[in-house]
């Protein structure tokens, strides 16, 4: 008698054991169990944002101008990147920012990012310069590039201050090629341009490179800058939204325009329109958003968690899926085909009077 029941009791352990293993993947699948499980969430997963989460090192800081800290960050096995590109540092407060890569994309070990010590910013360079030392982990995410170096027949860059740093990289690039290019760069004083004696350097041939030091000779003359280029050429600008302004005001017809910027458009930051109604979808919540309110700040009253850093419309950390409404658009950032169906909530407002997100 004693076999068979040893054979029972292994068998209803047996299919106990395969149930809870059941269950726990079918709850795993949707949190909501029992209830069907839901799509996967786009909000927060965009493609353009996909990219693993690192903890690096910080193995040299180094002041390459008054105000600018460079920071060489190691980890094994980084993903490559090419010129133009930037990396989400996530600091120890928990800020995200975003830093253009000014290091070699050769090196596959090493990333390094450049910041200038802004002291009335909203605290994430003077983080940088107070708190990361030498020896330290630093999250980062990323690169992604939406600054990309084209092909084309001829280049003019325009650079302010530490807009150099994504456009150093290309440089070098086009300098090893022997490709036709020019730089115009501009700043306080020369000892605030980061990495000034390389630049002047990979230009010191043939005159490539016009320096213009306000304390000497005021303002770079986008005007002048661009005169007489040929069509086909590619113009990239980073730096003051002033400069930008200037040089999108001066392009010649047939050249292209590249524009980095570091903070929103002063036409986005400054629009306005009425309030409305937000639907957070997975929540089963509805916010009203204000006139003059963000959606972000709308949404984070009822959802603190939500993600995001610049609040200005170009990091794009607050990224959501829009299920139903008109967007009003009013970022630096997303493509045409991310603006169908997602919104910079930091930023952007809603046509008419709801929108619903995927929340």
């Amino acid at each position: 008698m004693a076999l068979p029941r040893l054979r029972t009791v292994a068998v209803v352990a047996g299919a106990a054991l395969l149930t809870r293993r059941a269950l726990r993947r079918r709850i795993a699948r949707s949190p909501l169990w029992p209830m069907p499980a839901l799509p996967e969430p786009i909000s927060g997963h965009s493609q353009r944002r996909a990219t693993a989460i690192r903890r690096l090192v910080v193995t040299e800081r180094t002041a390459v101008a008054d105000g600018v800290v460079q920071l060489r960050l190691e980890g094994p096995a980084l993903p490559r990147w090419q010129p133009g590109a930037h990396l989400d540092l996530v600091l120890p407060s928990g800020l995200v920012r975003q830093y253009s890569l000014c290091g070699d994309p050769d090196d596959p070990g090493t990333y390094t990012v450049a910041t200038r010590l802004v002291a009335d910013g909203r605290g994430g360079s003077r983080e940088v310069h107070e708190q990361l030392r030498e020896g330290q982990e630093i999250e980062v995410r990323g690169p992604r590039n939406r600054f990309p170096l084209v092909e084309a027949d001829a280049y003019v860059f325009v650079a302010g201050g530490i807009g150099i740093t994504p456009i150093l990289p290309m440089l070098r690039a086009l300098a090893a090629r022997g490709a036709d290019w020019r730089l115009a760069y501009g700043g306080r004083s020369r000892g605030s341009m980061p990495f000034l004696d390389e630049i002047e350097k990979l230009g010191a041939e043939d005159g490539r490179v016009t320096v213009v030091a306000q304390d000497e000779a005021g303002h770079p003359d986008a005007a002048a800058v661009l005169a007489g280029i040929a069509p086909g050429t590619a113009v990239y600008c980073c730096g003051p939204e002033p400069l930008m302004d200037a040089v999108t005001a001066a392009l010649p017809e047939g050249c292209t325009l590249h524009l980095e910027r570091f903070s929103a458009a002063a036409a986005a930051r400054s629009a306005d329109s009425g309030a409305f109604e937000v639907e957070l979808h997975r929540s089963g919540r509805t916010v009203h958003v204000a006139a003059g309110q963000s959606v972000l700040a709308a949404v984070r009253e009822e959802l603190p968690h939500v993600a995001y850093s610049c609040e200005q419309g170009f990091c794009g950390t607050c990224q959501q899926r829009v299920l139903e409404g008109e967007i009003d658009h009013r970022d630096e950032l997303l493509t045409d085909d991310e603006r169908g169906d997602s919104m910079l909530i930091c930023v952007s407002r809603c046509r008419g009077g709801r929108l619903v997100l995927d929340l």
